[in-house]
């Protein structure tokens, strides 16, 4: 890690997928560029997220997608979406959603960068972090739900739970 900070120390920032990139590396993530968009793959508490970074440079704006590799059955749409408003009411930074193609659940972050469009190594660090986290926090709720057929506020309950100690 100590070599990420060393590359980026003299300038700070760096484009938007360069700086993903190159942290995505430092982990020892696996990821893939294309033009404007980062894919890769990140190790959570629960289950592998893929991440993509888009980057939009007409608007400045840098979207941070975390996928669990969850789909919701269309049977279970309803109480899918009902868990999914009471998330998103703790959730500080981003959003979950529902893709309407494919029931695909996923974690999004948009940020809107400067003027110069230039992503700190700081900035890269807390956008994964924080994505990986949230999915981290709620995907024993929605596994409560989707495959435990849970009501969504006690499967929401279940997964806030704080364990007290180790085990």
């Amino acid at each position: 890690m100590r070599t990420l900070e060393r590359t980026f120390e003299a300038d700070g920032a760096a484009a938007p997928i360069t700086m993903l990139e190159a942290l995505f590396r430092a982990h020892g993530w696996p990821c893939s560029t294309d033009g404007n968009e980062l894919t890769g793959e990140i190790q959570g508490s629960w289950t592998q997220y893929q991440v993509k970074g888009i980057w939009r440079s007409e608007d400045n704006v840098l979207q941070l997608l975390c996928l669990p590799d969850i789909r919701v059955a269309k049977d279970r749409l309803g109480a899918a979406f009902e868990l999914l408003s009471l998330v998103n009411e703790q959730v500080w930074l981003g959003h979950f959603d529902i893709w309407s193609r494919g029931g695909v659940l996923l974690y999004r972050n948009a940020n809107m960068l400067g003027e110069d469009g230039l992503l700190s190594l700081p900035q890269s660090r807390a956008l994964v972090d924080i994505a990986v986290e949230e999915c981290d926090r709620f995907y024993p709720a929605f596994q409560f739900v989707l495959w435990g057929g849970k009501d969504p506020q006690a499967a929401l309950e279940a997964a806030m739970v704080d364990a007290a100690g180790e085990a």
